[in-house]
């Protein structure tokens, strides 16, 4: 839906307007939620974490709004593969920051992971290079039929 709002559909929103649209959504669920599960101990800790609420807020917004930005600017499979690389990222982080334990079972896959999403951009950048032809052949794909240059007749010659 993101993506058909903010770059196809009718009404083609900008990032900050998209969220504005959605947030009124988000809050009636996540009020509906709060509702079922209501504890009387929530006011009282809303008080004592106030200091850390208002600047978690203001960050779940500017997520929130260039979730918006590059759902925009990168298709779908663009949106996922930036989405796996943050969760990769953040392990990482923790990792080094947090000492985490990572199992080599969790970096081999990182690594699989990173080598695919390069491979994917480098296929997106680079359709005709030599690299991606190889690949191309193979993995048995049929040949993607070469660009047109400037220098390409735009009619063939009858024989």
């Amino acid at each position: 839906m993101g993506e058909f709002v903010l770059s196809g559909g009718g009404l083609k929103l900008d990032p900050l307007s998209y969220t504005m649209f959605v947030a009124p959504t988000c809050l009636v669920v996540l009020m509906i939620g709060t509702a079922i599960t209501w504890d009387p101990r929530i006011p009282a800790a809303l008080h004592a974490w106030q200091w850390y609420i208002l600047p978690n807020a203001l960050l779940a917004f500017t997520l929130n709004v260039l979730v918006a930005a590059t759902i925009k600017e990168v298709s779908a499979v663009g949106f996922i593969l930036t989405g796996v690389c943050k969760d990769i990222f953040l392990v990482l982080f923790s990792w080094m920051f947090f000492a985490e334990e990572v199992t080599v079972e969790q970096l081999l896959g990182f690594s699989v992971t990173l080598v695919g999403v390069f491979s994917w951009s480098y296929l997106k950048v680079a359709p005709e290079s030599g690299a991606v032809r190889f690949a191309e052949r193979l993995l048995g794909m049929p040949a993607t039929p070469q660009q047109p240059t400037e220098n390409t007749p735009l009619v063939k010659e009858k024989v």
